[in-house]
């Protein structure tokens, strides 16, 4: 990277200049809590100078953003047409070309980047062709994101295109059954696609499991109003903790919080009915994850020369934390997994 790029990524990065700190560090609130699904605020000192990032939906909604298909499976073209940045969340489907794809990791496009390799998995086993009136060679949008433990260690941390094939169908099973929609041969959905019966785009698009899923939503979306310093949020389903997302700036946060809930009422309304009542659920056990966490294994990869993913792994949670990429940058994003 040139001394020039270094310097644009400080200070593109400088507002996520918090140190890595311990879980202790932060300030939690809650149960807020619908049927199975329980949340936690995390708040913090978050730092609102420097470069305001947009979301991949955002950018896609208001064309300042094309996702180009490549052909390859494994991997897309990305360009930022605008004069903004554009943050992309690992976890984040792309809609359309010729498979629907997810993302695998945190990545920044700084403005008018040009085309630039993006790595990707497919969700969408089978489709190499035109959908109805998509255009085969770009993406329409991203309004989802994938949700589920297993899915996004798929994606996130085995990243094989197989594996994520095998989890998008039991995701998708599991969808059908919560949604009490028909199951075909093979224990694959028949009601949830029926234009593309293994993406799982349009599994989350499907009618009956927005209505369920719109349920939780509802009572929840609105606990981050009035409330200028939360960073982050911590999911329990079913009376375990099962993952949380942190940033380092609240205005951050603000813009991922609708997608970030979607994905885990997504989650609550496949594991419901496992458990007949969810038994209440402590701040303190969401603490004690996340500091399991920060203090696990390391280990660390450059994602096209943008950001440092730092993986942390200890016997029960996985923590992976984007950064900038330069030496001594701040981290973005946190990302909390508990197995």
């Amino acid at each position: 990277m040139s001394n020039k790029s270094v310097f644009r990524y400080a200070f593109l990065l400088g507002f996520a200049s918090l140190a890595a700190r311990p879980a202790d560090d932060f300030r939690i609130s809650g149960p807020y809590t619908h049927d199975n699904l329980t949340i936690f605020l995390i708040y913090g000192n978050g730092n609102g100078s420097g470069r305001k990032l947009l979301t991949l939906q955002e950018a896609m909604d208001q064309k300042k953003v094309v996702v180009y298909e490549t052909g390859n499976v494994n991997e897309l073209s990305i360009e930022n047409v605008s004069s903004e940045d554009v943050y992309i969340q690992a976890g984040d489907i792309v809609k359309g070309g010729q498979q629907d794809r997810v993302f695998p990791d945190d990545f920044i496009l700084t403005p008018k980047s040009g085309k630039l390799p993006i790595a990707s998995f497919c969700v969408e086993h089978g489709r190499w062709s035109k959908r109805g009136g998509e255009d085969a060679r770009q993406f329409g949008g991203s309004s989802q994101a994938v949700a589920g433990k297993s899915l996004k260690m798929a994606v996130r941390d085995q990243r094989d295109q197989g594996q994520v094939w095998a989890e998008v169908a039991k995701a998708q099973q599991s969808l059908a059954l919560a949604s009490n929609l028909s199951v075909g041969a093979g224990g694959r959905p028949t009601a949830l696609a029926p234009d593309s019966p293994t993406s799982m785009q349009l599994s989350l698009e499907n009618k009956k499991v927005v209505e369920e899923t719109d349920a939780y939503i509802q009572k929840l979306s609105k606990i981050v109003e009035g409330k200028k310093d939360v960073v982050g949020v911590a999911f329990a389903i079913n009376g375990k903790v099962d993952s949380a997302d942190v940033y380092s700036s609240t205005d951050l946060f603000q813009r991922m919080w609708p997608k970030l809930l979607k994905a885990s009422a997504v989650e609550a309304l496949t594991e419901r009915s496992k458990v007949k009542a969810s038994p209440p659920v402590d701040p303190s056990a969401v603490r004690r994850a996340m500091s399991e966490a920060d203090h696990g294994r390391e280990s660390s990869k450059e994602v096209a020369g943008r950001l440092l993913v730092v993986k942390k792994e200890s016997d029960a949670v996985l923590l992976f934390e984007a950064r900038g990429a330069n030496p001594g940058a701040g981290w973005i994003h946190k990302s909390y997994i508990v197995k």
